[in-house]
């Protein structure tokens, strides 16, 4: 069985939250979204480490408890989302093997489930590549023109929504991050790095709760999703 590591990317900044603090640091039910985000990683027994990519002058994770976790460690982050994964994955280096698998999981995506995670890690085994949490598209999907008018109606069958975990294994997503920066391309996922070299992951259906805080909006949704889980299952 590979071995199974974490990379959470934390050094955004959130501009989009409007937010006076970043939004990993936003509290949900007094706990920060990245405080709920990791406790649902570090709930994955097989996870050896999390790696978390915080920004240089970061002052808030320190002080977090769970930053004194034995099975968490940081590194600084970089401009991009794809820098700061790279970086993690430098900080497991001396461990690391490449057939390992290596999850990275967003920082604002604090209502992902267990049972979500165990099965994408099977289906990444199964794979051998990798895998990806995403939800299909049930609305009708348009393709806009330069002019923002409608160029193409899209087959939705075939569209899906990205999402997060994204397990790769260790030398195929390093080799794919630095092949991205070599050629000056910036890839807003894991998967995407990996298309670029011919890998295709397989695409896992994830719940609609596995929802990506951006907006003020998201947190109300997320503390609501937070709470019917508890109540559906204490334990997922």
């Amino acid at each position: 069985m590979s071995r199974l590591w974490a990379v959470i990317p934390a050094a955004g900044s959130g501009s989009r939250m409007g937010a006076a603090l970043p939004k990993q640091y936003l509290t949900i039910d007094g706990r920060t979204v990245l405080e709920h985000t990791l406790q649902r990683v570090l709930a994955f027994a097989r996870v050896r480490r999390v790696v978390v990519s915080i920004a240089r002058d970061d002052p808030w994770f320190a002080g977090l408890p769970v930053a004194a976790d034995a099975r968490v460690q940081t590194c600084v982050g970089g401009a991009e989302r794809s820098d700061s994964v790279l970086n993690a994955l430098d900080a497991l280096a001396a461990e690391a093997r490449a057939g390992d698998f290596v999850l990275v999981h967003d920082a604002a995506r604090p209502c992902v489930r267990l049972s979500e995670m165990v099965a994408l890690v099977a289906a990444a085994a199964e794979e051998g590549t990798g895998a990806l949490l995403a939800m299909p598209v049930v609305d009708t999907v348009k393709q806009s023109d330069a002019e923002g008018r409608v160029a193409q109606t899209l087959d939705r069958n075939q569209v899906w929504l990205a999402a997060t975990p994204q397990v790769i294994r260790y030398g195929v997503l390093r080799d794919a991050l630095i092949d991205a920066r070599r050629n000056g391309i910036v890839v807003t996922d894991e998967a995407q790095a990996v298309e670029r070299l011919g890998g295709r992951p397989r695409l896992v259906a994830c719940s609609r709760d596995n929802l990506k805080i951006t907006r003020a909006e998201d947190l109300a949704l997320a503390a609501f999703w937070l709470q019917r889980q508890r109540e559906e299952s204490p334990h997922d």
